[in-house]
């Protein structure tokens, strides 16, 4: 076990990051450590917790926008919001029971991980909602990029680089988001289908209305086969004429049941954070993105490894748990690859994350440009080494 460093403010996290690149000295950077189990392990002797860089620094309702430390604990910040009727956009999902811990995920975290939930079909993922951040570079420099309005960057765009890095560039410290109203009610419309590619043709047929659906998921229905399940939000009036609109849509596709508003909050939530996969201890969890019509091939190559799955994202996004073995991962790689998608290792033993690519290798230009940014903002390579690939 590592020892860990848990700075009280940003300062002090400069410190630390100048001491570890003046050393050489690898740091694993986490929040609340809730998804180190995302990935490869990082080999690292010191842990560096932004943890005691928490609290809300700026919120303006009106404005939309709020700032907080790295180490807020998510569910802070959703009840600051919750209060003046706001949420985050992306609708992140919370890991804890994935990877079993009892923790909070942090602010800095989740944009690192760049982590969506169902509303990422409609309103972006999350790191097109980060307005602005501060960092510490792998140097110990601290440094900004973007502000608070939307059109607030020229140049390299710091944000959306660093969110969905891993901590592998730079040392999130602070980070400025937009956020927005949430919906007075919801609704969900549950079709039961026989089969995933039947399930796809009808989130296809939501998606493509004109009711503003904001979330389209295919789960397993416990009646055998499949439901295809789609959220509208909004002012209630608007929820009912677009239910009972959408309702009529859908009918050729088979039986239709509308769910009330609290019965949607718990499905969503559900879906957000992949409960619907039923993952058992000790099995591996992949995230898949590819096409949605490729979203059925996924599920089938899961069921082929005696494994399961669901859609999320209209079909886009796969969900699938199996066997942690070299065998299942190489399957369902190479499945992801010839749908032209992208697989990652979402959760597997140590031992699995290390001997295998947890994702894809990038193209060779891209991988180029990859390593000039990493010389750039961590020359000596401290910041979680090996945390996306072996050796980077």
């Amino acid at each position: 076990m590592s020892a860990t460093l848990a700075p009280a403010d940003e300062a002090a996290v400069a410190a630390a990051v100048a001491a570890a690149h003046a050393a050489r000295e690898p740091l694993a950077i986490e929040g609340n450590g809730t998804k180190r189990g995302l990935l490869r392990p990082v080999q690292a002797a010191r842990t560096l917790s932004l943890r005691n860089l928490s609290g809300i620094t700026l919120y303006s309702p009106a404005e939309l926008v709020l700032s907080a430390r790295a180490g807020t604990p998510i569910p802070e910040i959703e009840a600051a919001l919750a209060e003046k009727g706001q949420q985050l956009i992306a609708e992140p999902p919370d890991t804890r029971a994935i990877f079993g811990t009892d923790a909070p995920a942090t602010l800095g975290g989740i944009v690192a991980t760049n982590l969506s939930g169902p509303r990422r079909i409609t309103w972006g993922s999350m790191r097109d909602h980060v307005l602005g951040i501060r960092f510490v570079n792998g140097q110990g420099e601290v440094l900004r990029s973007g502000g608070r309005v939307l059109k607030n960057v020229t140049g390299l765009d710091l944000c959306k680089l660093l969110s969905g890095a891993h901590g592998t560039l730079g040392v999130l410290t602070e980070i400025t988001l937009k956020v927005l109203p949430a919906g007075e009610t919801s609704a969900t419309l549950r079709v039961h289908v026989p089969d995933a590619a039947a399930g796809v043709r009808v989130l296809s047929a939501g998606l493509g209305s004109p009711f503003g659906v904001s979330g389209a998921a295919l789960v397993p229905d416990a009646a055998g086969g499949f439901a295809a399940c789609l959220r509208l939000e909004d002012f209630a009036p608007s929820v009912t004429y677009r239910s009972a609109r959408l309702a009529e849509d859908l009918a050729p596709h088979g039986d239709v049941a509308v769910l009330d508003a609290d019965a949607t909050r718990a499905l969503w939530r559900e879906i957000r954070d992949a409960a619907p996969l039923a993952a058992q201890p000790g099995e591996a969890i992949w995230r898949v993105s590819v096409r949605p019509s490729a979203g059925p091939a996924m599920l089938a190559a899961a069921d082929a490894l005696g494994g399961r799955g669901f859609l999320d994202w209209g079909g886009g996004l796969a969900w699938l748990a199996g066997p942690a073995s070299e065998a299942a991962h190489g399957a369902i790689a190479a499945a992801a690859a010839a749908a032209g998608g992208t697989c990652t290792l979402f959760r597997a033993p140590e031992a699995l994350r290390l001997s295998v690519a947890v994702l894809p290798d990038e193209p060779a230009p891209l991988a180029a440009i990859g390593r000039r940014v990493k010389a750039a903002l961590d020359p000596a390579g401290i910041l979680n080494p090996g945390r996306m690939r072996a050796g980077a």
